[in-house]
């Protein structure tokens, strides 16, 4: 299961009245490995002025990776996430997210983070089995 919902937030999407706050309550509640990367990527690009920031270290436990992948492969999760941080994600493996100042999108640093070559170049060993 990728997130633990509330019984009013099921209501809601049943009546098709979702309180988004509260949708991302549930995702910060039931994820918060990927949470707290995603708030200290964000952290580094709204507090100390970064126009991108990354993390690449493995997950400390198969239950944290599957946190990670479980927030940036479900698209209504992830849509969520960057517009409650104000940020644009991009991924490279099951180690590697980023996070980019939303205006920096046309960036050599996002187009290169996001080009085959990166991610053909970020097939390390230790990134392999993920």
């Amino acid at each position: 299961m990728s997130l633990n919902v509330s019984a009013s937030l099921i209501q809601q999407a049943e009546a098709d009245r979702i309180n988004p706050d509260a949708f991302v309550d549930s995702i910060r509640e039931s994820l918060p490995y990927a949470w707290n990367i995603v708030d200290k990527l964000a952290h580094s690009i709204h507090q100390e002025g970064m126009a991108w920031d990354n993390y690449a270290v493995a997950p400390p436990s198969e239950q944290a990776r599957g946190q990670l992948l479980r927030m940036i492969g479900g698209d209504a999760i992830r849509s969520a996430v960057e517009g409650h941080f104000d940020v644009k994600l991009a991924f490279q493996n099951c180690h590697n997210l980023a996070a980019f100042r939303r205006d920096r999108l046309d960036s050599p640093a996002y187009r290169e983070f996001v080009s085959i070559r990166s991610q053909i170049l970020n097939q390390t060993p230790e990134m392999r089995d993920c």
